[in-house]
């Protein structure tokens, strides 16, 4: 039985504004395991990025716990590149931050770069890559410093829809080939089910676990899996939940 790597026990969280409390999650519980792959889905407002902040560590519960074994990475809705570096720079930027920029970790961060299609581009800037190739130099900027796990706050939705498809592959290809734990967040159901082994699905504020299930896909592509005669079934029951 693999190892529970991230744990929200009977978690409770609750905002104080100047007009008085809202509470954001109620008796939240789940678990990731290692190795796995988890996409949350839930209503719209119903405080799916605020989980992904309590995960990291940003916000601490008002009551329950969230428990981590391990390093986090973080990988926001934009890729978040400084314009001014060029794509090794930016690669670098979290070895610098945490200073553990050795020339082994530098070396390891260029390596995942050449081996996931960026080799050709580290002396090259931002602007002049495409949205699909920055998303991917996000990705590889978040695994150079090793985490063990990867925090993925609906990474694709700034993309037009054929270059999501294609960056979701990419990303899904080299999560897995890196064995990473993921947790991610979104509001695409179809995004959810061609990415993730696992789906949560979440009440409306305050948030709580309402479905859970095991995709059981054969495959990991995500492009395969649209194809699945599953896939459609999948999306009809997730979709019903969401909207009950």
């Amino acid at each position: 039985m693999k190892e529970k790597i991230l744990t929200f026990d009977d978690v409770k969280l609750i905002y104080h504004t100047a007009r008085g409390e809202t509470v954001a999650t109620e008796h939240l519980s789940f678990s990731v395991e290692e190795g796995e792959f988890v996409a949350i889905i839930g209503p719209s407002g119903c405080g799916k990025s605020t989980l992904l902040s309590l995960a990291a560590g940003l916000l601490s519960p008002s009551e329950g716990s969230v428990r981590c074994l391990g390093s986090i990475g973080y990988m926001l809705q934009r890729d978040e590149l400084f314009l001014w570096r060029t794509i090794e720079k930016n690669i670098f930027l979290p070895l610098e931050i945490k200073k553990i920029g050795s020339e082994e970790t530098r070396k390891r961060a260029r390596e995942l770069a050449i081996k996931y299609g960026l080799g050709d581009f580290l002396d090259s800037y931002p602007s002049q890559l495409s949205g699909g190739m920055r998303q991917r130099a996000a990705l590889i900027r978040t695994l150079a410093a090793e985490p063990d796990v990867l925090l993925l706050d609906e990474p694709f939705s700034a993309l037009d829809y054929q270059t999501r498809l294609n960056v979701t592959k990419d990303v899904s290809d080299i999560i897995r080939s890196e064995g990473k734990t993921a947790l991610l967040i979104t509001h695409d159901i179809s995004e959810a089910i061609s990415l993730a082994d696992r789906v949560i699905v979440l009440t409306a504020r305050p948030a709580h676990v309402a479905h859970t299930h095991i995709l059981g896909f054969s495959e990991t592509d995500p492009l395969r899996r649209r194809e699945n005669q599953q896939f459609s079934g999948w999306f009809e029951l997730l979709w019903k939940e969401l909207n009950v």
